[in-house]
């Protein structure tokens, strides 16, 4: 085997050591956190149907290249090598996950570096927060007489802090 076979082969391996991992951390996490007596796909349905569909994926992926690398090697007039094979869905298998890989780490840094006002993957500005917050002041009436009424300010909370009335009497 040469020397770039042998590479394809501890890349491989290094990404089923990884995927070993992600199984392992997934079962590990269902035995930790499920709610005895819940049926586990109702509480990790997502994680498992996402695993399945991910393998299921995978092994097609693995039989439609081997049909197609079968069909070059008896174009070429060469029998089917099951390493050769191995070292070509590695190598597929490996580009795929890349480009995922850098797609997921490109949205990631990006969503954690800038904002898409009302989005999920943005963090809700300190406008939005005071706005929720005096909403509820002025739903329970409990909104300072100091919150500001200017057009423009009234989202904003008053600079004062929070006040609590005790409603336990004073004993005498």
């Amino acid at each position: 085997m040469s020397d770039g076979a042998w590479m394809m082969v501890v890349a491989t391996a290094l990404a089923l050591g990884a995927l070993l991992f992600i199984i392992y951390a997934t079962v590990k996490s269902i035995r930790n956190e499920r709610t005895r007596g819940r049926s586990v796909w109702r509480e990790f349905g997502l994680g498992l149907v996402l695993m399945i569909l991910f393998f299921a994926t995978w092994l097609a992926q693995g039989i439609a290249q081997w049909q197609t690398f079968t069909d070059e090697q008896g174009a070429h007039g060469e029998s089917p090598e099951v390493g050769d094979f191995i070292s070509e869905f590695g190598q597929s298998t490996l580009e795929n996950w890349q480009s995922e890989f850098l797609q997921l780490f490109s949205f990631v840094t990006l969503a954690a570096l800038f904002i898409h006002k009302g989005s999920a993957e943005s963090k809700d500005s300190d406008e939005k927060v005071e706005a929720s917050l005096r909403r509820i002041e002025e739903h329970l009436g409990t909104l300072p007489a100091a919150a500001p009424d200017d057009p423009g300010e009234q989202w904003q909370l008053p600079d004062t802090p929070l006040e609590i009335k005790d409603s336990v009497p004073a004993s005498p």
